[in-house]
This record gives structure tokens, sequence and C-alpha cells, in this order.
């Protein structure tokens, strides 16, 4: 298994925000303590709200809050989106700026960890290329609103997918799918997505493929 699969099956075993243990998480990846231990620093790097310490376990909470101010998960992507694009301009002294803020930011989040992230305060390795999946975010949630199936090309496989919920993970998105082509939910990362195309054919819940039912399935 690649390492940023392996830290993507990490995220989905603590995202359910009950602790876990690093030999239960080793055992479940089939990896040593060590590596467990070397890769709960990187997804904390990463910007994965991590909480928790060798010894003891770790979880993933949900919330971002930033004092004095309290930010939605979508305020809080909005705004990293906002710096990546700023980041990313041909205005030397705005993109400089961006990054620095992005790094203050990264300072003041709430963190239950020895020491601050380091780097620019964009995601970094195995997520540095997250800004990739910019672009289909608008559509992802169109799609997610209207209910409308998309045709997906990932890895150069063509899916053909039902969008439920789109998650946030400190800078890496993610898109709860009920895919038609393998016939069961999956958690895409937006940054593997090549093309998207929203298909004019619309979807309804049913059992066994709505949100609730990967809710469920998550929870077991």
């Amino acid at each position: 298994m690649r390492r940023a699969d392996r830290l993507m099956q990490l995220v989905q075993i603590l995202r359910d925000g009950t602790l876990h243990r690093a030999g239960d998480l080793a055992r479940a990846t089939d990896v040593s303590l060590r590596t467990i231990y070397r890769d709960m620093e990187t997804l904390a790097a990463s910007g994965v709200p991590i909480e928790g310490e060798r010894g003891i376990g770790y979880r993933v909470t949900a919330a971002i809050t930033l004092p004095p101010l309290n930010l939605t998960m979508t305020e809080m992507e909005a705004l990293h989106l906002g710096l990546n694009a700023v980041a990313h301009s041909d205005d030397a002294e705005l993109s400089a700026a961006a990054s620095s803020l992005s790094t203050k930011l990264d300072a003041v989040m709430p963190e239950d960890r020895s020491r601050a992230p380091a780097g620019s305060g964009f995601a970094i390795y195995p997520f540095a290329d997250a800004a990739r999946g910019f672009q289909h975010l608008p559509s992802l949630r169109q799609a997610v609103r209207t209910r409308q199936k998309l045709e997906l090309v990932i890895l150069d496989r063509t899916r053909i997918t039902r969008p439920l919920q789109i998650d946030y993970w400190g800078r890496l998105w993610t898109c709860v799918v009920w895919c038609e082509t393998t016939e069961g939910f999956d958690e895409i990362r937006v940054d593997q997505i090549t093309s998207l195309r929203i298909l004019p054919s619309l979807f309804v819940d049913e059992p066994g493929k709505a949100l609730r039912d990967f809710r469920q399935s998550q929870s077991r």
C-alpha cells in the first residue's frame, strides 16, 4: 500500500471521533508502531486536525476554531482556497503575504501536539498536490446540492457516481460517493480526480445507497 493511501485509510479510521490506540492503528494498516507515530506527525503537519499523543491514542476532531473567531468547516475551506489561489499568483508581494498569513493561521489553530507544523502552512507531503482538486470543488458542490450523477475519471479509471457529501481535512478534500461502477461506497480524494462531468440524470436515496447508510457502515 502506498503511503498516501495508508494515510487516507488512517483518516477514515480516526474520523469517528473516538480515541484509537497506536497499536490498533498499526494492526489495522499492517505497519509498525514507529511508522504510525511518523504517520500521525505527517497528518498533523499536513493540516489534518489530529488530537492525541504516543501512549494515549489519536483521534480526528471536526471543529476548527480560530480565536477569537469560530469558523465553520466551509468558511475555513474558503479561506484556504483563497490563500492558495493568491499564493500561486504572479504578484510576488501578495503571494508572500498569503503564505505568511497561512503560517499565522496554522500557528493559532488549537492543536494537541508538541510542535507547530513546518513549512509555509499549505498542505505538505503527502497531500502537497491537493490544490489540483480546487477546480472540481464548485462542480462537486453543485452535484451534491442538486443530486446529479457524476462521471469521474480517477487514476485513469472512469466511474459513474452519486456524490453524497464533501469533507474537508486540513486542506485535503474528499467526497463520499455511492459508486454505480463498483456498486459500493467510496471516499474519493478530490486531488486524484483527473476529470469530472455532471450528468443530466438525477438520483434519489435508495436503501443501502444513502449517506446515512455510509455513516452507519463507518460506525460499525
